[in-house]
């Protein structure tokens, strides 16, 4: 009987004692805050609307998942490698950046393998794609697939005829007392005179010095006659080199009629031209008595993540939701940016743009922009020359040596 008692207690007490846990483990649970989660967000000061507007949508979607504070500062693109691996441990955990930084950004460490890849691979362009790898790794998140440059001119001077060749429309030009510029003091759009030439320019494996022949006498074209074409185009009254910023002062008082540019004035541009604004591949040129279709450089703004982050996984999750489809279609409507998506790519809103329809157009003579620092000042000075008509007369091939010099030191 005493045993029968004691038993009974014991059960008894084992009950309580685990009523008691399942109580504490409640209570554990009420009380539990959600996990603090700090991020920063770098990206363009044109962006900062947008990038906002984002940021709420992902905190809303996962709202109670964790105490979001995120924060967005401005950050140029083009000079985001340089700010980022300046302090990579008080750097942004997540930033935009321009796809020709990406190789120095991964060497640095300041960027690992997207861990999703194939799921971010099978959503983007090709191209896109290629632009945030580094060998067979991805590196980054594609955000934009529009960072190249086409013919922009006003079709009230200029048939689509005229637009197909760089005569046409210096013709075109002359005739009107009006201008066709582009901007040669920038190298970004001076590769368009050599990059289907079959005189070359890249980077070495070590992915910092260049390899460069547009020095080349025995080419055809030789380096001279490009040159030579470039200088024939500088003397015509219808041309001038300008900036884009200039450019599209001279579109908005009426002094320019045609220029090089890229999506980013297409709103601006068609405010001013109306229905007559029109936009195309790069034309011809004339060298060595034929016609050499105008190459261009182009490229992809990126998504990445600081390697450094104490957030990994919030910031990654928040990089890969600034690049889905939706926000990539916000994108375009607030700023007019080429998707890499390929769903928001191939929509009827994409196609029906004027200005990307024309990018896409280009996309078959351009090429991802891979060449390391020493490229841009050499190819500016000499086309510097080119456009003020080669005042010192000094030898075109001499100048030419002197630029592939510059352009490969190591």
């Amino acid at each position: 009987m005493k045993r029968g008692v004691c038993r009974l207690f014991l059960c008894i007490l084992c009950i309580l004692l685990l009523t008691g846990c399942n109580k504490t483990e409640e209570t554990a649970m009420v009380n539990k805050q959600p996990e603090k989660v700090e991020l920063v967000v770098w990206g363009a000061e044109e962006d900062t609307e947008l990038m906002n507007q984002i940021i709420q949508s992902f905190e809303a979607n996962y709202q109670g998942q964790a105490d979001f504070q995120i924060s967005f500062e401005v950050q140029g693109e083009s000079q985001c490698k340089d700010a980022l691996i300046g302090g990579l441990e008080e750097g942004a955990d997540v930033f935009t950046f321009a796809d020709d930084q990406l190789n120095a950004l991964a060497a640095a460490g300041a960027l690992d393998p997207i861990e999703n890849a194939d799921e971010i691979r099978s959503k983007n362009l090709s191209n896109a794609v290629e632009a945030a790898s580094v060998g067979s790794n991805l590196y980054a998140y594609p955000l934009t697939a529009d960072n190249g440059y086409f013919l922009y001119y006003n079709k009230q001077f200029i048939t689509e005829e005229q637009a197909r060749t760089l005569d046409g429309i210096l013709d075109a030009a002359s005739a009107s007392g009006r201008l066709f510029t582009m901007d040669w003091s920038s190298a970004w759009y001076v590769y368009s005179f050599f990059g289907n030439t079959g005189l070359q320019v890249g980077l070495n494996d070590d992915g910092i010095t260049n390899y460069c022949t547009w020095n080349q006498a025995d080419g055809n074209p030789s380096g001279v006659e490009v040159a030579q074409a470039m200088l024939r185009i500088a003397g015509s009254s219808g041309f001038a080199s300008r900036t884009d910023e200039e450019f599209l002062s001279g579109v908005r008082d009426g002094s320019v009629i045609a220029g090089v540019s890229g999506v980013w004035n297409a709103v601006a541009i068609e405010e001013v031209w109306g229905e007559n604004a029109g936009a195309a591949k790069l034309p011809t040129y004339t060298c060595s008595d034929g016609q050499i279709q105008m190459a261009s450089f182009s490229g992809c703004k990126l998504i990445g993540v600081n390697a450094y982050s104490e957030q990994p996984k919030w910031a990654a999750a928040l990089a890969e939701w600034i690049t889905n489809e939706e926000n990539q279609r916000l994108r375009f409507e607030m700023r007019g940016q080429g998707p890499s998506n390929i769903a928001v790519a191939d929509s009827a809103e994409i196609q029906a743009s004027y200005a990307i329809a024309a990018l896409l157009e280009q996309s078959e003579f351009s090429q991802l922009q891979r060449v390391g620092g020493k490229f841009w000042d050499p190819v500016t000075k000499f086309a510097g020359n080119m456009a003020a008509g080669n005042p010192s007369g000094q030898g075109l091939q001499e100048q030419l040596d002197e630029m592939v010099e510059g352009v490969s030191a190591r």
